[in-house]
């Protein structure tokens, strides 16, 4: 099992940056791909960020290439999203989650949620 508590989420100015930080517990992390969902008011969770467990591989919604960056960090066992150029429609609360990748290389979301961090950007 893993534990994940999310954090780092704040008002930001559009144009502005925030880093999101998921520490997790356990020490099975080192082998879970690691993912970044969202979820607006009124909407659907949906799919922002992941990377492998290896790190070595990343994979972006179309909404946040070029502006948000996945990383991780084993020895702190924590997952960062780096999000630079934020926008109103960035607006949602944050949640990761600790999966895998499938065979076709897409990330699939576990019971394994962080318990979510806001995140506001004024326009």
């Amino acid at each position: 099992q893993v534990q994940l508590v999310d954090s780092g989420g704040g008002l930001a100015q559009a144009g502005g940056s925030l880093r999101l930080s998921c520490a997790a517990s356990g020490r099975t992390f080192s082998t879970y791909a690691m993912g970044w969902f969202r979820q607006a008011p009124g909407k659907e969770r949906e799919f922002v960020a992941a990377i492998s467990s290896s790190g070595t591989s990343t994979n972006y919604a179309d909404s946040v290439k070029g502006r948000f960056t996945i990383s991780r960090d084993s020895a702190e066992n924590t997952v960062y999203l780096q999000m630079n150029s934020l926008k109103p429609e960035d607006a949602a609360v944050y949640y990761c989650n600790a999966g895998r990748y499938s065979s076709g290389g897409y990330f699939i979301s576990s019971n394994y949620w962080g318990q979510g961090t806001q995140v506001t950007v004024s326009s």
